[in-house]
This record gives structure tokens, C-alpha cells and sequence, in this order.
């Protein structure tokens, strides 16, 4: 990993992806949607504070453990004057995310039981599919793997299940 001197206090777009194992891409992308920024030089060229470094490991942690962009975002600006996470701020956040997390989980984890009642059904039986028709919410209307609905202007048209 390339090392950046201490007395860089800026960083190039590439020195930011080099230290940060995040493609280029990636942070445009992530300041496109306010997770980071950066001011352009007098040639239009980005350059990012070394804090960028700590942000983006942060938006990166928190996304490999499933949490969506906005919700990282909505965190970040909570911290004064947009400084960089703490080991103390990403503590609490996590704390906080934690019930989401675990409602995640056991969400897989109730597909994933009901997952083997699939297998070799080919979507025949939408009555008792608990992946297609949750509750059998359509059981009082029509089984099958196809269902008639209503189009607007009072068209029937066929729905594949």
C-alpha cells in the first residue's frame, strides 16, 4: 500500500483509491451522494482531505455489513462539522443499527427455511407459496401460477406469479 507522506494533507483522486482499496469510481460515486467531498484545484482537479481516508473505510465497513447508502449518509451528517467518524461515533452507530441488522437475518433466515419447500414446485401451487404469496394473499381470490388482476379502465390482463 502505498504510504502518503504526513506532510500531504491532500490527496489526489488516484492516492485516495490507492490507500482506500476503493476504485475511482467508487468515490466519485460516494461523493455524488454526499458520503465525501473534495475542492477543485485551479485546473478542476479533485483533492481530498487525508480524513477522506478514515470516511471512506467507514462508508465501506458499514456497507459490507448491509447498511444502505442513505442511512450511512444520514450518519455521517450527524457528526460535527462533517469531521471524520470516531471509534466512539462508529460504536454508537452500530449499536444503532444493530436492531436492522438482526431483523435482516432473521428475515433470511425465514427465506431461507422456506426456501426448500421450492425446490421442484415451479410456482404451481402460488396458494401455499410462501415466497410468492406470503399469507396466502391471493388464496381468496384464484390459485395457480398465474392470476387475473384488474388493469386500470376496468381491463383484465394476465399477472405472472
Amino acid at each position: 500500500m502505498p504510504q502518503i507522506p504526513e506532510k500531504i494533507h491532500e490527496l489526489t483522486v488516484g492516492q485516495l483509491a490507492a490507500r482506500s482499496g476503493a476504485a475511482v469510481s467508487a468515490l466519485h460515486f460516494y461523493e455524488s451522494k454526499g458520503l465525501i467531498s473534495s475542492r477543485r484545484t485551479a485546473g478542476n482537479q479533485r483533492r481530498y482531505h487525508r480524513d477522506t481516508l478514515r470516511r471512506v473505510a467507514f462508508v465501506r465497513a458499514a456497507q459490507r455489513v448491509g447498511i444502505p447508502l442513505a442511512t450511512i449518509r444520514e450518519a455521517l451528517a450527524e457528526l460535527p462539522e462533517e469531521r471524520t467518524p470516531t471509534r466512539e461515533d462508529w460504536a454508537r452507530l452500530s449499536e444503532a443499527w444493530r436492531s436492522e441488522l438482526d431483523e435482516r437475518i432473521s428475515q433470511l433466515n425465514r427465506l431461507r427455511d422456506h426456501l426448500t419447500d421450492c425446490i421442484g414446485c415451479g410456482c404451481l401451487s402460488l396458494d401455499t407459496c410462501i415466497l410468492s404469496n406470503p399469507n396466502d394473499t391471493f388464496g381468496q381470490r384464484q390459485s395457480g401460477s398465474r392470476l387475473l388482476v384488474e388493469h386500470r379502465g376496468g381491463r383484465k390482463g394476465q399477472e405472472r406469479g
